[in-house]
């Protein structure tokens, strides 16, 4: 199988966002990141994929979203992540 797509929307100077993308680093995942500090058209496409998501980072691995960096590090803990990685 091959990795799911995973887009992270972050912003300038996020510890959050430095942790969540540190963990996927360390799990080997290739991710696209897109910094909606500036806002702009991500920040709409992030709005559009989670209407209700007001902070960052944002984490999408496929069609899964699995919400910010607290989320991820729990899905890590509960042994989720690596099968959701894995596709």
């Amino acid at each position: 199988m091959t990795q799911p797509t995973i887009d992270i929307y972050t912003k300038f100077a996020c510890p959050y966002c430095v942790r969540a993308k540190r963990l996927l680093s360390e799990k080997g995942a290739e991710f696209e990141e897109h910094d909606i500090t500036m806002g702009g058209a991500k920040r709409d496409e992030m709005l559009s994929r989670a209407p209700n998501a007001r902070t960052v980072p944002q984490i999408f691995i496929g069609d899964t979203h699995v919400g910010g960096s607290d989320e991820l590090a729990a899905l890590d803990r509960s042994g989720k992540l690596d099968p959701l990685l894995a596709g």
